[in-house]
């Protein structure tokens, strides 16, 4: 058996599908139907969360430490003892940040990374991946800090895969596979680069 390569990964996102591994590190393919995605333009940020947005509490980063993100999110959750990032996800996705298609978000404390999201860019489609914490509302800033600079940057598809309680909260919808197809093909043939803001942009 092959290991997954970043070029894999890319072939994959292009045509809709993405790798989860199981328990036993097998991995697998998914095409979701339907699909989550998170309306970039119609985001807003929770009541609950400006005050610490206008605060400043956390110190967020770009593509500091993206195997550190990665590796936060593969840790088990509570009510889990699984996890489906395996080690063979984590090369084959910190390979691919080192070619500029995967990127982090990363939130500081005190110098101490505590909490963040990855995904995938191609072109005008950002992928979201996974997210973590160990601080409250460290997930939360980053993930606004992306969703400001999908906005600044022309990105037309945030792509959040299943849907659950946590993306909801950021405004995840669901819609049908075929929709998502061809949302995916114009995204991915226009060009937006994913990089970091100036701070004023950040809390438009």
């Amino acid at each position: 058996m092959t290991t997954l390569s970043p070029d894999d990964l890319i072939y994959g996102y292009i045509n809709g599908i993405f790798p989860m591994a199981d328990s036993d590190g097998t991995l697998y393919w998914y095409s979701p139907d339907p699909r989550a995605v998170i309306p970039i333009e119609t985001y807003k940020p929770p009541k609950s969360l400006r005050p610490i947005l206008n605060k400043q509490l956390f110190e967020v980063r770009i593509n500091h430490n993206f195997e550190g993100v990665m590796r936060g999110c593969a840790v088990a959750r509570h009510d889990s003892e699984d996890t489906w990032i395996s080690e063979e996800i984590i090369d084959a996705y910190t390979g691919l940040s080192k070619m500029g298609f995967a990127h982090s978000v990363e939130a500081y404390l005190n110098d101490k990374l505590v909490g963040g999201l990855y995904g995938v860019s191609i072109g005008a489609a950002f992928f979201g991946e996974s997210m973590f914490y160990t601080e409250p509302n460290a997930s939360k800033v980053a993930f606004h800090h992306l969703i400001q600079i999908l906005k600044h940057q022309g990105f037309q598809l945030l792509d959040t895969q299943f849907i659950n309680d946590n993306v909801r909260r950021f405004g995840a919808i669901e819609i049908p596979k075929f929709q998502y197809l061809n949302l995916l093909k114009k995204a991915t043939t226009k060009k937006a680069r994913f990089t970091e803001l100036e701070v004023e942009h950040l809390f438009n």
